[in-house]
C-alpha cells in the first residue's frame, strides 16, 4: 500500500505541473487583460501595473512568479476558505445524508418508506438551486424568521445555504446507494448471513454497506470537488462572499489569471479526492486494493 500510495503521489504531482502549467500558457496567449477597458490607462501607471503583478519580464520569469503566487495562495486567500466552509458543510450533509436514505430506502424496499425516499430524492434533483435558495429564503428567513436570509457570519448563515447546495448531490448519493444496496442484500453472502441467524441490522451494517458504498464513493471523489470550490447560484443567492463571486468578475474583468487561479484550484481538488477515493476502494474492499 505505501509503494502504490507513493507512485500515485509522484503521479499526481505531474498532472498538477501540467494542469499548471497548460493554464498559464493558455492565459498568456489569450487575447485581452484585467487592464484593458473603456479607458484607457496612462502607459506609466500601466507599467507599474505590469510590475507589480509581475507581467512585464520575460516569460519564465512570469511563469515563476505565477508559480510563487500560487504556492501562497495569493489569488483567492480571502475567498477561499469561505467557499471551503459552504462546501465542507454541504459535502458532509449530502454524503452523510444520501448514504443513510439510500440505505432506508433499500432496507425497506417496496414499502412507503422506499416511496417516500426515492420521492424526496427526485424532488431535489428536478428543483434547481435558483429557486430551493429562496423558497428556502422565504419560508425560513422571512416568514419564520428562524435563520438569516443572507450573508455571513455565525453557524445560523451556514444552514440555508448549505441546504441549498447539498440537495441535488444527496439525491444523488440516496439513489445509488439504494440501488447498490438493493443489489447487494441480493447476493450469496448475504443470503448465507441470514441463513446464520444474524439480525438485519448487523447484516446491513456490518456486510453489506461497506461494499454497497464502492459507487457511491465513486461519485463522492469528483462531488468534492464540486462542492468544495463553491457554487456560483447560491452564493448569489444568499450573497455570500465566497470565491464564486470572484470567478464571475474574473471573466467580467478578463482577468485570466484570477480565472486560472480558479481552474487550478479545482483540478488540485479533483486530483486529490480522486487519489482519496482510489485509497478508499482498498479500505472498503480488500480484494481491489492491489489494482489501487
Amino acid at each position: 500500500m505505501i509503494l502504490v500510495l507513493v507512485k500515485r503521489l509522484l503521479s499526481l504531482f505531474v498532472v498538477l505541473f501540467c494542469v499548471v502549467t497548460i493554464t498559464f500558457l493558455l492565459i498568456r496567449i489569450s487575447p485581452g487583460g484585467p487592464f484593458d477597458g473603456e479607458r484607457k490607462i496612462p502607459p506609466a501607471i500601466e507599467k507599474q501595473l505590469l510590475q507589480k503583478y509581475k507581467l512585464d519580464g520575460p516569460l519564465w520569469q512570469q511563469y515563476a512568479g505565477y508559480i510563487g503566487d500560487l504556492l501562497r495562495g495569493d489569488m483567492l486567500a480571502q475567498t477561499l476558505p469561505v467557499t471551503l466552509c459552504l462546501g465542507g458543510t454541504a459535502f458532509l450533509l449530502a454524503s452523510l445524508g444520501g448514504v443513510w436514505l439510500g440505505a432506508l430506502a433499500a432496507m425497506h424496499k417496496q414499502t412507503w418508506r422506499d416511496y417516500g425516499a426515492m420521492f424526496i430524492a427526485l424532488a431535489a434533483i428536478s428543483l434547481p438551486a435558483y429557486i430551493v435558495g429562496p423558497l428556502l429564503i422565504l419560508i425560513f428567513a422571512l416568514t419564520l424568521g428562524w435563520f438569516p436570509a443572507g450573508g455571513w457570519g455565525g453557524a445560523s448563515h451556514l444552514i440555508l445555504p448549505t441546504i441549498t447546495l447539498a440537495a441535488p448531490a444527496m439525491a444523488v448519493v440516496a439513489r445509488l446507494m439504494r440501488g447498490s444496496m438493493v443489489e447487494t442484500l441480493g447476493q450469496d453472502f448475504i443470503r448465507t448471513a441470514r441463513a446464520k441467524g444474524l439480525n438485519e441490522s448487523t447484516i446491513v451494517f456490518r456486510h453489506a454497506l461497506r461494499i454497497a458504498l464502492l459507487p457511491v464513493v465513486s461519485y463522492l471523489g469528483p462531488l468534492a470537488a464540486h462542492l468544495l470550490t463553491g457554487s456560483i447560484v447560491v452564493e448569489t443567492v444568499f450573497n455570500i462572499p465566497g470565491a464564486g463571486g470572484f470567478f464571475v468578475h474574473s471573466i467580467l474583468n478578463r482577468d485570466g489569471f484570477l480565472l486560472g487561479g480558479m481552474v487550478i484550484v479545482y483540478c488540485v481538488m479533483l486530483v486529490v479526492f480522486n487519489l482519496v477515493v482510489d485509497l478508499a476502494y482498498g479500505f472498503l474492499d480488500p480484494r481491489i486494493q492491489a489494482d489501487v
